[in-house]
């Protein structure tokens, strides 16, 4: 048995420059673990609570406070208990903050904790971090889906959806999934700055967009596949995160880029037409949060067609998914540790997408940094899908790069999941 012997936090810096939560675990043995809390832009209603300062430093974004409650309240619960008991250490950290959303102690600090003592138990074991998931189960790489274009709360709101995203179904492994990727994503941007549509990048990595309406971006997404050698819908295909929570107000969606409201019906029969029109597979959060009888409508009308995935709807909340699986809303799940607070309540996620026969996603959020749990998570778990952003900026390539260390490892022969998963059930 390996004891905590001390927990440290720190406060480091995520992707966009704004504070975030380092923890890093001691063991006895003088063995260690670190896991750093990401942060989002487009934030479920019902996610764990961020604990920032307010104030005016850093426009009220720091995070002294979370880490203060580390080094003293959740150093001193931890300290002595048994790196290997997971569950335990979270149900003390769940208990010791003692709010239904994370809020005292906040989900940032949790997570954070969380996921330093899952790596010093790794690291204790001797074992890459994902076989240690694993507990001996077969597992595959995930297939990736990479944003090509940012949008919504990611790029200014200059498109109102928020991920313009590929996956590369023909590719035969995980290395070759990033090479089709890679060209697709030096196209987009080549096309877009022949036209005079190139902004810059957004906060995942992905061409910040100027165009005229959203389905500017759909056309010009398949012409850079085109242009890059690949079959649209064949060797690369769609996928959208709608955001559509972003938009939403009063029963209605309002497309600012397009000057369009719509009520739910003819939101649906917009994304019903893209989905003919479009090579799409894969569609997020395509209603809100609030609009839960237009989902489970959505999913009735579409989902036997296409993965619809929950995000602002289902927080990575087991009992949200089971009730989501019961009522006939969406087919799948993405999963954000940082949402639910725990390693502990993200498995648990995980597990109940599982049973209930939907797909689930690992995902990354906007403000990132060079952790590259989620890699491990997603392999580890068996998820089958993995979303981190864009192909571009080192908080993301990090990630990706982490699973080609995993596929090209000599001591494990790890196979790539592939567009299998699209389709069906996953799990151990």
């Amino acid at each position: 048995m390996s004891r905590i012997k001390n927990i440290v936090a720190r406060r480091i810096w995520d992707s966009r420059g704004m504070p975030t939560v380092e923890v890093e675990v001691l063991l006895e043995n003088g063995t260690t673990g670190r896991g750093i809390a990401p942060a989002g832009a487009s934030r479920g209603a019902n996610e764990g609570w961020e604990l920032r300062d307010g104030g005016t430093s850093f426009g009220g974004k720091d995070v002294l406070n979370a880490v203060a409650g580390v080094n003293t309240d959740i150093a001193q619960a931890l300290k002595g208990m048994d790196v290997t008991d997971q569950q335990a250490a979270d149900l003390r950290l769940i208990e010791l903050d003692g709010t239904p959303n994370k809020s005292r102690l906040g989900a940032n600090a949790l997570i954070a904790t969380s996921m330093a003592v899952l790596h010093a138990a790794a690291n204790n074991a001797h074992m890459p971090l994902w076989r240690y998931l694993a507990r001996g189960n077969s597992v595959q790489l995930p297939i990736p889906q990479i944003q090509i274009f940012g949008g919504g709360a990611h790029a200014g709101r200059r498109v109102d959806v928020q991920d313009f995203m590929v996956i590369a179904t023909g590719a035969a492994s995980f290395q070759q999934a990033l090479e089709m990727t890679a060209e697709v994503y030096r196209h987009a941007g080549l096309i877009m700055q022949r036209r005079g549509t190139l902004m810059g990048v957004a906060d995942e990595g992905g061409w910040w967009p100027a165009f005229a309406k959203n389905e500017d971006a759909l056309d010009t997404l398949v012409e850079a596949i085109e242009a890059a050698g690949y079959v649209p819908g064949q060797d690369v295909s769609i996928a959208l995160d709608i955001a559509a929570s972003e938009f939403y107000a009063d029963g209605k969606y309002k497309l600012a880029l397009d000057e369009t409201t719509l009520d739910s019906d003819g939101f649906a029969a917009l994304l019903l037409q893209w989905l003919d029109q479009y090579p799409i597979v894969s569609i997020e959060d395509p209603l809100a949060e609030d609009d839960e009888q237009g989902l489970i409508a959505f999913t009735r009308q579409a989902g036997k067609k296409v993965q619809i995935v929950g995000d602002d709807y289902l927080v990575t909340d087991a009992a949200r998914i089971k009730r989501a699986a019961a009522l006939g809303a969406c087919n799948a799940v993405l999963i954000k540790p940082n949402q639910i607070g725990t390693i502990t309540e993200t498995h648990a996620a995980v597990v109940a997408a599982q049973e209930a026969g939907f797909r689930t996603i690992v995902s990354a959020r906007s403000g990132e940094t060079e952790d590259t749990t989620i890699v491990h998570l997603a392999t580890g778990w068996n998820a089958g899908q993995l979303k981190v952003g864009s192909f571009a900026r080192s908080e993301r390539m990090a990630k990706w790069n982490e699973g080609i260390r995993l596929e090209t490892a000599s001591d494990y022969a790890l196979t790539f999941a592939g567009k299998a998963v699209l389709a069906g059930r996953r799990g151990h």
